[in-house]
């Protein structure tokens, strides 16, 4: 259970990606029946200002020796350098080496790739730092074009907003469904983003550029059990389908198809880990109709069978 998220900062974090890490985990929602976490910000130097990207500074309450025992250790993007602090490395890696799980948000991937933590281990940063990354640390394996990559005991993620998509992915790894939903209401944002492959890894979606098909995407989401069709969603939204087609891959960056299809792989992903529905019934709900088209579709999408991911994630 994740219980303690240290945060590090060092000169040169950019506010916005270490907010995220502050809102996800630092922000107590247990009135909303989120678990407890005690949120502890680090740095080198306890008690003294650290320059941020933008001009203005924040002060860490906790030094370097609060990473270790802590269950998660975040590091926020921060401005690449060609050297960064011996004893901010050894810290990171003495915690690694003693249990706790890295998450990395944006550039933050180039501290953990510089304590040599991702040698031969699938990661990503942001697409913008992607190249010079690949030519630093050639023996990390890079992709540059997923959101996150979750490795287990290290999570690294893409630039600004996928940070938020790799926190909300450790708060379902560790908390399950419903408080992903609750922290992400909270925050206004998609518990998850449209897009996913082998080893829970999730594909970017363009994000939307208009909110005129918001209505509809919201009657869909209470009727995925429901069959519909380019040409009953097209008269519903009083368009041709053509126009409605190009309208959906405008806002959605997909087709009406595949992003029916995700959304009720999430949502047998929600019933496999909250209720113990046979994978039958949890087919019918979430709208595939058969066990044997949601073992296909969420074994696409997901990379492992519905019952294999019960029993690694279903709510005892």
């Amino acid at each position: 259970m994740l219980r303690t998220v240290a945060a590090v900062v060092m000169d040169g974090v950019t506010p916005f990606e270490f907010g995220v890490i502050c809102e996800v985990f630092g922000v107590d929602r247990t009135d909303d029946g989120v678990p407890p976490i005690d949120f502890l910000v680090c740095g080198e130097r306890p008690g003294e200002p650290i320059r941020t990207n933008v001009g203005a500074s924040l002060i860490p309450e906790h030094g370097l020796d609060a990473l270790v025992g802590a269950d998660l250790v975040a590091v926020a993007a921060v401005t690449t350098r060609d050297e960064y602090p011996p004893r901010l490395i050894e810290a990171i890696r003495e915690a690694h080496a003693r249990g706790s799980t890295l998450l990395s948000v944006c550039s933050g991937a180039f501290l953990l790739a510089a304590a040599g933590l991702l040698d031969d281990r699938p990661c990503t940063t942001h697409w913008h730092h992607a190249a010079e990354f690949a030519r630093r640390f050639p023996r990390a394996r890079l992709d540059p074009d997923v959101l996150f990559v979750d490795d287990g005991d290290i999570v690294t993620s893409a630039g600004t907003a996928a940070g938020i998509d790799a926190c909300l992915h450790v708060i379902r790894r560790e908390f399950g469904a419903t408080a992903t939903a609750t922290v992400a209401r909270r925050m206004v944002v998609a518990p998850q983003r449209e897009g996913g492959q082998r080893q829970f890894i999730a594909l970017p979606a363009p994000p939307n550029q208009a909110d005129s098909l918001q209505p509809l995407l919201a009657w869909l989401q209470d009727r995925l059990d429901e069959e519909h069709t380019v040409a009953s969603l097209a008269e519903r939204a009083n368009m041709s389908e053509r126009t409605f087609a190009r309208r959906f891959a405008a806002e959605t960056g997909t087709t009406p198809h595949r992003w029916l299809t995700t959304q009720r792989v999430l949502r047998a992903r929600q019933l496999l880990e909250e209720t113990g529905l046979t994978v039958e019934d949890v087919a019918h709900r979430s709208g595939f109709g058969t066990a044997a088209l949601l073992r296909h579709h969420f074994t696409t999408v997901v990379g492992v069978p519905p019952k294999d991911y019960r029993r690694s994630f279903a709510h005892r």
